[in-house]
């Protein structure tokens, strides 16, 4: 289809309780950035019920507009009611790119309606431009495994869709303003959607890992030699009032749990303090990590790669420098 507008719409995600999912504000960062390049609106697009905090959310974090469906049955998510909503709001206003956070339910839906409107989708992106002549988006994502970036252009088809990474970006500074609210309706036709949620079951993680919202972040890498060495690194985490993360070797040799890995294959991550310990800086780890505010590494190599992006460095035994750096906090504390 070709898009009547330059619109840039950004897919905000509730949650049970009405509230929006983090990655949705998040993407109104570069909305905003791309949207005015392309002298275009920003518009959040909700669907859900009880979305009233949401629409007041978007608004309040730069949305210029806001389109609304709210029915029951657009919660819980469903593959099939999405789509089918979606397709036809894109079809009603030809947006020029549609933005949606990698979650699992952007997982899947971003595919399913990328087919239905025949058009293309660059998943999981970690960076976004777009060239102001004409309106293309360079998405950007990890390629072969992570090894190399891809940037990625569909030139022929619109609307322009793409994945985003939660914590790739961070979320705008609030505006105070409230958006022009679109309240639309679709019905549903029940025999349309083909699943149902028929229950809930909550389970207590033994081991809750917030990377996403953490501050601070200590990660260990393969320099870390064990799992016992990782109790320097919990022990300066805990000094910092910080979370433990790791790089994928360490986390493939089974000295800690997936759920603190950061990187292509865990979590993207973007704190104000990102403390790299024994982690050499390769290219998959990077694309976790890179959008942190201060970079401190910590490594023996001197030419280790993470070294080129550090903020600060130190060329160290990190059995002799994390025991002195927490030393040396503790101290500054307690003074």
């Amino acid at each position: 289809m070709t898009a009547k507008t330059n619109d840039l719409w950004v897919l905000i995600e509730t949650q049970e309780d009405g509230s929006p999912k983090k990655v949705g504000l998040e993407l109104l960062n570069p909305g905003r950035r791309l949207a005015d390049k392309q002298n275009g609106a920003l518009v959040g697009i909700i669907l859900g019920k009880n979305t009233k905090e949401a629409v007041r959310e978007a608004g309040n974090y730069g949305a210029d507009q806001v389109i609304v469906l709210e029915d029951e049955a657009f919660w819980p998510y469903s593959t099939d009611a999405y789509t089918a909503a979606l397709n036809y709001l894109v079809e009603k206003y030809a947006p020029s790119i549609l933005m949606i956070g990698a979650t699992p339910n952007g997982r899947d839906l971003g595919p399913r309606l990328s087919c239905r409107l025949k058009t293309g989708l660059t998943a999981d992106c970690t960076a976004l431009d777009i060239d102001e002549e004409t309106g293309h988006v360079a998405w950007t994502r990890p390629a072969f495994g992570g090894n190399l970036m891809a940037t990625i252009m569909c030139p022929d088809s619109r609307p322009q869709i793409g994945t985003i990474r939660p914590g790739v970006f961070k979320k705008p500074a609030p505006s105070g303003k409230t958006a022009q609210i679109i309240h639309e309706q679709f019905n549903i036709d029940p025999a349309s959607v083909r699943t149902r949620l028929i229950e809930t079951i909550r389970e207590t993680a033994r081991e809750v890992v917030d990377l996403e919202n953490a501050e601070i972040i200590v990660s260990g890498g393969r320099g870390v030699g064990s799992a016992e060495g990782f109790a320097l690194i919990q022990e300066l985490s805990d000094t910092l009032g910080g979370t433990v993360g790791a790089s994928r070797a360490a986390v493939d040799a089974g000295w800690i749990s997936h759920s603190h890995q950061v990187g292509q294959t865990g979590k993207t991550v973007g704190p104000r303090l990102y403390i790299a310990c024994g982690i050499s800086g390769a290219i998959q780890h990077l694309a976790g990590m890179s959008g942190s505010d201060v970079i401190i590494a910590i490594n023996k190599d001197a030419d280790a790669p993470i070294f080129d992006i550090a903020d600060y460095g130190i060329v160290g035994n990190l059995f002799e420098v994390l025991p002195a750096l927490t030393k040396e906090i503790k101290a500054a504390r307690e003074s």
